[in-house]
């Protein structure tokens, strides 16, 4: 999620003559400065079907944010649709706070039966405010309920949410600086390989990671309290796509378990087959103690939980509440999305797909050498722009290139294509199509993709070569 403005304003003001104009207009005026995608994307959607999306222009568009993740099965699919008229035709009370609902028990079967078999068992679950920000809240506060302290651990480029205990573990220094706490956290290295915390980048990076924060925890003068909770993602998303390697995240599994630390996973982004597997975790077989699960699995619905092991369950009854943690549609419409994914595949399709992508990008990357890095796993990839012209880094890398992404995220919405900005320098170009994108559109994906790199690397070295 991009916080750099002015480039986007501008398209959003140009935006206004044309068909549904107005909406955008009375948008600007009576909305908060804080929006955000309607900066970037300048259309009033008025159809939307699979990938696509048709614009009040009548100008159709290959959706690749997919609510930031939220559309696993991309916009209005049949069994989603299906799943929300079967319960408004039954006559299901749409909104019961934490009552015990029909539909509430089917999701949570089909959640269950979703998650990894030996972090299932036992498990409990506890329903939050409809946001992943919300369950972000929700598992911090039970650990710290658990353990009887205040402190998490969190890392760079990590983004958890906006809410106060969320913002504090997360990374972003411009959404945090205006705000005048920013909570009891130890903010440590996370394994970024192409623009390595240590500037050596590859496996010895990574090791050096985990020994820093494993000396760290242990250092009697090294300012670290014992804290509540580790929180990290297994994919930074946010952060610019940033897979963590599945043995680093083994080694944050055994420091924590030795030192009786809470491990948190944020699956906010990754889950529901996103990366390959049903969860992030998959990959690397850890069991952490908590699991923080929201946009997918609500079918496309305001829904998000915290799933955890059974002994941290130390709440008494209504520590943590929320309105409106009971949505009925949303716990059909997620229970349906559950395992319409695991039925037809489609995390094993998501790892081929990605694998498909990541190859041809990195073809392309050889002959653009604005494309600095292509990384991710299965649909959540990455393409970080770089301005090839300036010194590289200890690690080879190229300074990042923010104004270039702008210019490549309006070339693509010239072509019909949504693609968002996101990373340290809002310079990374990120993927998240739904799982259900067809191998035509993915080729028409890259096409409009590595065509919009190209005219905008032609650009801006016009721009450059002028100044």
């Amino acid at each position: 999620m991009t916080v750099t403005a002015e480039p986007a304003a501008s398209a959003e003001g140009a935006a206004a003559a044309a068909p549904g104009g107005a909406i955008l207009r009375r948008q600007r005026v009576r909305e908060s400065a804080a929006r955000t995608y309607a900066r970037s994307f300048p259309i009033v959607p008025v159809r939307a079907n699979g990938m696509t999306v048709e614009g009040a222009d009548g100008r159709r568009y290959l959706d690749c944010l997919s609510g930031a993740g939220t559309l696993a099965l991309g916009h209005n699919h049949p069994v989603v649709l299906e799943a929300i008229r079967r319960t408004l035709d039954s006559g299901a009370p749409l909104h019961l706070l934490d009552l015990a609902t029909a539909e509430k028990d089917d999701f949570t079967s089909a959640l269950f039966a979703s998650l990894p078999p030996e972090f299932a068992q036992g498990a409990k679950v506890h329903f939050c405010g409809p946001a992943g920000t919300d369950a972000v809240e929700a598992a911090l506060k039970l650990m710290q309920t658990a353990t009887g302290r205040r402190g998490a651990l969190a890392f760079t480029g990590a983004y958890h949410g906006m809410t106060a205990g969320a913002l504090a573990v997360t990374g972003n220094v411009a959404v945090k600086a205006p705000l005048p706490g920013g909570g009891e956290t130890t903010r440590l290295p996370y394994p970024y390989g192409y623009r390595c915390p240590f500037g050596v980048g590859g496996e010895r990076g990574t090791e050096l990671s985990a020994t820093y924060v494993e000396r760290l925890l242990d250092d009697p003068s090294g300012g670290v309290l014992p804290p509540a909770a580790m929180i990290l993602e297994a994919v930074q998303g946010e952060g610019g796509v940033v897979p963590a390697p599945d043995g680093w995240l083994r080694e944050m599994r055994r420091i924590t378990a030795e030192r009786g630390i809470p491990l948190i996973v944020d699956e906010v982004q990754t889950g529901v087959g996103r990366t390959g597997a049903m969860w992030a975790v998959e990959h690397s077989g850890i069991r952490p103690d908590a699991m923080v699960l929201s946009k997918a699995i609500g079918g496309s619905l305001p829904l998000a939980v915290v799933v955890y092991r059974e002994d941290y369950d130390g709440w008494l009854p209504g520590a943590h509440t929320g309105t409106f943690r009971g949505n009925t549609l949303a716990m059909a419409a997620g229970a349906a999305t559950l395992r319409y994914v695991a039925a037809n595949g489609l995390a094993a399709r998501a790892a081929r797909l990605g694998e498909r992508i990541t190859a041809r990008l990195r073809e392309a990357q050889r002959r653009l050498p604005v494309i600095g890095d292509v990384r991710g796993r299965g649909l959540m990839l990455g393409v970080e722009l770089v301005d090839p012209s300036a010194e590289p880094d200890s690690c080879g890398a190229h300074p990042a290139d923010p104004r270039l992404a702008v210019r490549v995220r309006e070339a693509c919405l010239q072509r019909g294509l949504i693609v968002e900005l996101g990373g340290r320098h809002d310079a990374v170009l990120r993927l998240l199509p739904p799982l259900t994108i067809t191998d035509e559109q993915t080729e028409a994906v890259l096409d409009r993709l590595l065509d919009a790199v190209e005219s905008a690397a032609v650009e801006s070295a016009a721009a450059a070569g002028g100044r």
